[in-house]
């Protein structure tokens, strides 16, 4: 062939070669690129990761996209989902729920009750079951008044579960008061919070298995949004006081008639103790407490 026409056909051939070729965006060569392959830079097209071309889905059948944190820096996956897969993509987290509403009357310390809501007055009595509850027991029953009962576990097995039955029976309301009573249950972990409420309410439930626990006292009213948090998770509301005559002390019966009835006034939750040592001056004090509060206002047990 004369060299003239080689020439001829080698730029022939090199300009065929250059037509069937494009330029990506940036600069690099590639051949041209059907759906569903990658690119030089090695980023597929939307319609690759999901599956589904502009037309619709592949072969019928859509892929499921993979979740946004395994596409972000894959170079497989776009991470904004696209608006032909969206069938397929995972659906958004359902929101949290709304914190619940307080009662009205949850004003004491984080967010416990700390008055009944109403005009009516609610006697309570923790650290039982003890040596004195039969006396109290008998006491309520004589002037036909109920109240709410804080039971420290513990304690159970130590009286006779006799006493847990009347609670019940007599239609007193129950009130978990932690198992071992410990004045730092705020700074315990979730886990002991919630081991301290469980145990105390399984040993009760022992007893009286379909009774409703639907309180907690913190020890020494030292409560904190997680004790309340754990308390509310376990459907028990917290239960405060207005009305403490430190009987606890054994202060002397008049000091605590005294001290409850000058305190006492509508909606006032008040603290007394049935049990964790010598109770006889409360359960004396009550013979004058009781029908003085009982002339003077409602006496209710916290609704169960």
């Amino acid at each position: 062939m004369a060299p003239r026409h080689r020439r001829l056909l080698i730029t022939l051939v090199i300009t065929v070669l250059l037509t069937s070729c494009t330029t990506g965006d940036n600069g690099v060569w590639t051949q041209p690129r059907a759906a569903g392959t990658l690119s030089a830079s090695g980023t597929g097209s939307d319609a690759t990761a999901s599956g589904q071309g502009g037309g619709g889905p592949i072969n019928g059948t859509a892929k499921p996209r993979p979740s946004a944190s395994r596409s972000q820096g894959s170079g497989l996956y776009p991470v904004s989902p696209s608006p032909l897969s969206s069938a397929t993509s995972a659906s958004p987290s359902t929101p949290a729920p709304p914190s619940p509403t307080l009662p009205n009357n949850a004003h004491g310390p984080a967010g416990s009750l700390n008055t009944t809501g109403s005009d009516a007055v609610a006697l309570t009595f923790d650290d039982g079951p003890g040596g004195n509850t039969g006396q109290v027991l008998d006491l309520l029953k004589q002037y036909g008044i109920h109240a709410t009962f804080c039971i420290i576990g513990r304690m159970i097995g130590d009286y006779s579960p006799d006493l847990i039955r009347r609670i019940v029976a007599d239609g007193h309301t129950l009130c978990n008061h932690t198992w071992s009573h410990d004045l730092n249950l705020r700074t315990r972990s979730e886990d002991q919070i919630r081991s301290e409420l469980q145990r105390t309410n399984d040993a009760i439930h022992a007893i009286v298995p379909d009774a409703p626990i639907k309180y907690f006292r913190n020890p020494g009213g030292n409560f904190s949004p997680l004790t309340v948090s754990v308390a509310a998770s376990m459907g028990m509301q917290s239960l405060d006081w207005n009305v403490d005559p430190s009987d606890w002390s054994r202060p002397g019966t008049q000091s605590i008639i005294n001290n409850v009835l000058s305190h006492t006034h509508a909606g006032s939750i008040v603290l007394m103790h049935d049990g964790g040592g010598d109770r006889s001056q409360t359960v004396q004090a009550l013979r004058t407490i009781l029908p003085n509060l009982q002339s003077r206002f409602t006496l209710i047990p916290m609704p169960d």
